[in-house]
């Protein structure tokens, strides 16, 4: 019988890393450049494996290929088949990222054989002034955005926001953004990899040379239209589930409690995911038991209609599903 799943996270040193992902969560960094934990991934060549129960050592892409949509859901695996449709991550700015974008379904399959990538960001962690880079100030014509690049002035075209713990923004693709110095974010986007960096500061590697730019590829993805109100606005209830972001690819919801809670997933046909960022608690099912603390991801399979939700501590949860 399938039960909810812990998974090993697949750990990536960056340029950009830091060492905030191990201090915050615990995570076994063997350098101080740990710029994302793949958290829950069916990405080729990135699978995660199961680290608890019975099905310990096996990976996500055998599980779906056993369980089909009793792991995933039927309408999911009808749609997805054996791939994966999300991936999970915990990211650590240490640094600027690259300015980037990514391309929808449409050109990410013509070009990649690969999902689009559109996202979504919750602010697990920020230092006092730090920001993110999300569209564009005001519109923009493709002319002016070349001769930006040219001039290394592309930063002045774009909207800087600053931003606190709990914020959350939503990243559809075709929108030009960044994830600024100072900033730790739990991320949840299609599983793709393909990403558009289209300026990267003059950085340097540790061979002095400059990161590929692709600035051809991104002209034809690029939303040029102003971003005006890029943060999504919430307010948390205590012991309630509170929507966050709803679109195609995702529903995400966060759940901030100290009592315990139910629940009810019998009328969803999709897996649930938790990212438990605050917080340790105990997951409850048919007399079983799992522990879960702050920086562990959950797989809940969706056969399980209904779980119960006991906190140890204040805990939050953020509370994901393909609608």
């Amino acid at each position: 019988m399938l039960t909810p799943l812990l998974f090993s996270p697949r750990l990536k040193d960056k340029i950009w890393g830091g060492t905030k992902l191990k201090s915050i969560f615990g995570k076994a960094a063997t350098s101080d450049k740990l710029g994302e934990s793949w958290e829950l991934s069916g990405y080729e060549g990135d699978e995660s494996v199961v680290m608890n129960g019975p099905l310990a050592g096996n990976d996500l892409r055998e599980l779906i290929e056993v369980y089909m949509g009793d792991l995933v859901g039927d309408k999911v695996f009808e749609e997805h088949g054996h791939s994966f449709p999300l991936l999970f991550k915990l990211i650590d700015a240490n640094e600027n990222l690259s300015i980037q974008v990514h391309p929808g379904d449409e050109v990410a399959a013509d070009r990649h054989h690969s999902y689009g990538k559109t996202e979504m960001w919750y602010v697990v962690d920020a230092d006092p002034g730090a920001e993110l880079i999300i569209g564009f100030k005001e519109d923009c014509s493709r002319d002016t955005y070349l001769d930006a690049l040219d001039n290394d002035t592309v930063e002045e075209l774009l909207q800087h926001v600053p931003v606190s713990k709990g914020d959350v923004f939503f990243i559809p693709a075709g929108l030009v953004h960044a994830i600024g110095k100072g900033v730790v974010v739990a991320e949840i986007q299609q599983s793709s990899d393909v990403t558009y960096r289209i300026y990267d500061f003059k950085r340097k590697d540790d061979q002095g040379n400059e990161r590929e730019l692709h600035t051809d590829e991104a002209l034809d993805v690029i939303d040029f239209s102003a971003s005006r109100s890029p943060k999504t606005p919430y307010k948390a209830e205590l012991n309630a589930l509170t929507p966050l972001i709803t679109c195609e690819y995702f529903n995400t919801g966060i759940l901030r409690f100290n009592t315990p809670l139910e629940r009810n997933y019998s009328t969803i046909d999709s897996f649930v995911a938790y990212m438990c960022l605050e917080g340790v608690v105990e997951i409850r099912w048919n007399e079983e038991v799992l522990k879960v603390k702050a920086g562990d991801t959950v797989l809940i399979p969706a056969v399980i209609d209904s779980v119960k939700l006991i906190p140890i501590a204040e805990t939050v949860l953020l509370e994901v599903f393909v609608p």
